[in-house]
């Protein structure tokens, strides 16, 4: 049984910092894809970078790149997403997601192609 636990969130000023934590276990790191996700009062459910579980590829939304780095620690089964110069529009409930379908399919950070969630982490921004 997956599961995936994050935690890092709270809230902080515009131009600021957080890291968020997604513990796994039960995951197999040497295949798949892990992500993370946001989702805003309002809107759908956003991909905002996956990493390739095995390796060290990852893919961003255009609207974090430059800000946010997602990375994983295999030896703590962790993944963690760094961001930085956060804004207004940053604030969400972010998720982290796992799946083991391949790379091709994953990496268009579509949340049908993870099945494996966190229960959430708000993250808020304020100016």
């Amino acid at each position: 049984q997956v599961q995936l636990v994050e935690s890092g969130g709270g809230s902080v000023q515009a131009g600021g910092f957080l890291r968020l934590s997604c513990e796994a276990s039960g995951y197999t790191y040497s295949s798949g894809c892990m992500g993370w996700f946001r989702q805003a009062p309002g809107k759908e459910r956003e991909g905002v970078a996956v990493i390739f579980a095995g390796g060290g590829d990852s893919t961003y939304a255009d609207s974090v790149k430059g800000r946010f780095t997602i990375s994983r620690d295999r030896s703590k089964n962790t993944v963690y997403l760094q961001m930085s110069s956060l804004s207004i529009e940053d604030t969400a409930m972010y998720y982290c997601a796992a799946t083991y379908h391949p790379w091709v399919y994953c990496s268009r950070r579509s949340y049908s192609a993870f099945d494996y969630w966190g229960q959430g982490t708000q993250v808020t921004v304020s100016s």
